[in-house]
């Protein structure tokens, strides 16, 4: 299956440092057995959305997004990416929330992302941060494949 990876930056993607947790996400889903190539480095906002769009649009039946799901004003990532779902599935980000406050980040809770589906590609919206990408993947491993494989109606 094919997945795709898009980082909301900035800085990242005015080239005033490197993303970090584009690689983290690309390894992570290519040891779950996903297509993946490098990921798409975008300023926050629209680009985010069209990023995402474009991958389902190529087939990516995962797109998982990092970065733009603070509180400053920058961060339009959930905003752009409610906007191109069919449906949401907020147990996904709830989980990725309970998690990261359970492992002692209380932090882990200002992020908004959020998590659903549009065609047939589950989208994710991760945190900006390694250790809120790591805490996201963890989370995601055990049920990302299976997640997939119910949006096209496959069997429990």
């Amino acid at each position: 299956m094919k997945a795709a990876v898009v980082c909301a930056s900035n800085r990242a993607a005015a080239g005033i440092y490197e993303d970090t947790t584009g690689p983290l996400i690309v390894a992570a889903l290519r040891e779950l057995g996903f297509e993946v190539g490098d990921p798409a480095v975008v300023p926050d906002g629209d680009p985010v959305g069209d990023a995402v769009c474009a991958a389902v649009d190529t087939g990516a039946r995962v797109v998982l997004t990092t970065g733009g799901t603070g509180l400053t004003p920058t961060d339009r990532t959930p905003e752009v990416t409610r906007a191109l779902l069919d449906f949401e599935v907020p147990g996904i980000a709830e989980a990725i929330r309970t998690y990261g406050v359970g492992k002692g980040v209380p932090t882990a809770a200002l992020s908004r992302g959020l998590a659903g589906v549009r065609g047939d590609a589950l989208v994710v919206n991760l945190p900006g941060s390694r250790g809120g990408v790591k805490d996201g993947l963890a989370v995601l491993a055990p049920l990302l494949v299976h997640a997939v494989e119910q949006i096209t109606g496959s069997d429990h």
